[in-house]
């Protein structure tokens, strides 16, 4: 007997009230992944100086991110595949499928630590890091990863609570670890005075309780509530597959906006650390602000992948629909938020002794981009569709175009438009990107595949 609790299920009731249900906590959770960098940056930006701030929240946010990214993506990519074999009801596939991405993820995540740690100097000079800020870049970097497979293990745990349908569990862990990196920064900064250093090692520290925390919590779901009278393996090789090749497309579309920010960086370094600053301030609120964003899309991505092996593509497109208007709504709310508000979020992130200029050049790129979240939300979301689905070769394909347009537009014109062009190569690469899958989505191909293998 195969034994699986409904209130985890997507695959029946009002499509629009199971999907709305799974994606509030997700987006919950998100925003309180983002306090991670986001504590770090209030923390360094008033009782370090600009000049932290610049290191931590500019510099080398453009560099964890990437690696974040890769995580995220890596875990969502399993996810579709563990969503699709638990819509199907292949209890015992499914639970190979969770330990062969558990494994995986766990061994390519040392491989990245060791090549980071290693490269991290060729990386800040690559980037053209600014002198004044070249240590404490260096000091972040290295202790960030040492804690990396933490980072990743949490990540893939999370994913894989939210292919089963769970996504509070990932924010009650979420929010404890949060308050955890919140005291912890708090002690090691202002209490023992250990300025950047000390940000780096409060976030791995929550980083490792709550991926431990994760685990034992996880494994025992895992054993109770998916009982099966089938025998399952420990490692897979054809499931494997099955996830790499979802979660390929998937890093990449994580990484698009992760890579485009490196990749710029260089770009708003040559202005100068005030320039740095502003632009780090406003990533940390633009990184907040495109969570929920984000959210919906993975949300819509487990709703579509459990339908999808369930064989109910109809319940996908009222989904669909109902993601349409939550990101309109949110959009709409942020955009109203970010022009009346904009200037009092962007100094939270300023110290009393930063320039001017650093508050102009945040509130500029804020106030800007906040036009144009729609387009964003609009893309996580048909994207969403595509990855649930296994429709991947379109998936890529509007994500490369977003990344491209958004590298060189910022490096060609940046000689005339400044460091403003950095910003405005964004929305457009957005636009772009949705166009692709939008005319994907209308094709309804994505609803006729089948990306999981029979034989384990």
């Amino acid at each position: 007997m195969q034994k699986t609790e409904k209130k985890l299920s997507m695959v029946s009731g009002s499509p629009a009230k199971s999907l709305i249900a799974f994606t509030i906590p997700l987006i919950l959770g998100n925003l309180f992944q983002q306090f991670y960098n986001l504590i770090d940056s209030v923390v360094v930006g008033n009782y370090v100086g600009e000049g932290a701030l610049a290191a931590v929240g500019g510099t080398c946010f453009s560099i964890t991110a990437v690696f974040i990214a890769v995580a995220t993506g890596a875990g969502v990519g399993c996810s579709v595949i563990i969503s699709q074999l638990l819509g199907a009801e292949r209890i015992a596939d499914m639970k190979t499928a969770v330990l062969t991405a558990l494994k995986s993820v766990f061994l390519l995540s040392l491989i990245l630590a060791v090549v980071g740690a290693v490269f991290s100097p060729q990386i800040l000079t690559l980037l053209r890091t600014p002198s004044d800020i070249y240590s404490d870049c260096l000091s972040y970097l290295r202790i960030y990863f040492f804690g990396l497979p933490f980072l990743f293990m949490y990540n893939v745990f999370a994913s894989v609570f939210n292919a089963l349908g769970d996504s509070r569990t990932p924010l009650m862990l979420l929010i404890f670890s949060s308050v955890l990196n919140v005291a912890l920064d708090l002690l090691f900064v202002i209490k023992f005075n250990m300025a950047v250093p000390g940000v780096a090692w409060a976030t791995l520290i929550a980083q490792a309780i709550s991926a431990v925390c994760s685990f034992t919590i996880l494994i025992r779901r895992l054993n109770r509530r998916y009982e099966t009278d089938e025998e399952y393996i420990k490692f897979s090789v054809p499931l494997l597959k099955d996830m790499v090749r979802v979660a390929v497309p998937s890093i990449v579309q994580q990484s698009i906006i992760s890579v485009g920010i490196m990749l710029v960086q260089g770009v708003v370094n040559s202005f100068g650390s005030s320039a740095v600053a502003g632009v780090a301030a406003a990533n940390k609120i633009d990184q907040i602000v495109i969570m929920p964003m984000i959210a919906a899309g993975n949300a819509v991505s487990t709703f579509t992948a459990q339908n999808i092996g369930a064989g109910k593509a109809d319940r996908v497109r009222a989904g669909y629909k109902t993601a349409v208007v939550m990101i309109t709504v949110m959009a709409a709310v942020v955009l109203v938020v970010m022009q009346l508000f904009g200037e009092a979020f962007i100094s939270v992130f300023l110290d009393e002794s930063s320039s001017s200029e650093a508050l102009r050049i945040g509130l500029e790129n804020l106030k800007f981009l906040s036009y144009f979240y729609v387009m964003l939300g609009l893309k996580q979301t048909t994207d969403g569709v595509l990855r649930g689905s296994g429709d991947v070769g379109f998936f890529m394909l509007g994500n490369f175009c977003n990344l491209t347009e958004r590298v060189l537009f910022a490096h060609i014109m940046c000689g005339t438009m400044g460091v403003g062009a950095v910003w405005i190569a964004v929305p457009i690469g957005w636009t772009i990107n949705f166009l692709i899958a939008i005319l994907r989505y209308s094709t309804g191909k994505w609803s006729k595949l089948n990306i999981i293998t029979v034989n384990r």
